[in-house]
Formats: C-alpha cells, structure tokens, sequence
C-alpha cells in the first residue's frame, strides 16, 4: 500500500475537472508568456506587431503575464478546494 503525502495529493486535484485544467493551462502559459515578453523586453527585441520593445514595455508584459497567470492558478485552486469541501 502506497501512502500519499498532502504535498502530492495537492496538484491532482488542479486537474481533475475541465474547468480546473483549464485554469492551470492558462495559468501556466501567461506565466510564461510574461517571462518572455520580459526578457525580449530587456533585450530590446521587437515583435512583428508591436514593434520595438523597450525595459519598460516588457516590464509591462512580464507583470500582466504574472499577474493573470496568478488570477488563473488562484482560481483553479478555488475550484478545487470548493469542489473538495462543498463549498
């Protein structure tokens, strides 16, 4: 018998409903959406659409990235926890 500890048993409820996969995906990409809007940022790259990128702009891309991946992985953890609870 295989005992599961609370630290691991924690994740597989983010994807154990669509709507808590979802959130988690989302989470996962705007995080790292925001990374690398950062990091072109800084390097002073520039994208096809919005053309030269400064410090500024990507500091301004990495902050939404985090804080919508934030928000997202928030509310798949919500989801669950109210799922679990009954809330």
């Amino acid at each position: 018998m295989v005992a599961v500890t609370n630290s691991t048993a924690g994740l597989g409820g983010l994807f154990e409903t669509r709507f808590s996969t979802g959130a988690t995906v989302v989470a996962v990409l705007a995080v790292v959406l925001g990374i690398a809007l950062g990091v072109m940022g800084y390097q002073e790259m520039s994208l096809p659409l919005a053309g030269e990128l400064s410090i500024v702009t990507g500091m301004v891309g990495l902050l939404f990235g985090l804080f919508f991946g934030i928000v997202a992985f928030v509310a798949a953890a919500y989801m669950d926890y109210g799922d679990d609870h009954g809330h």
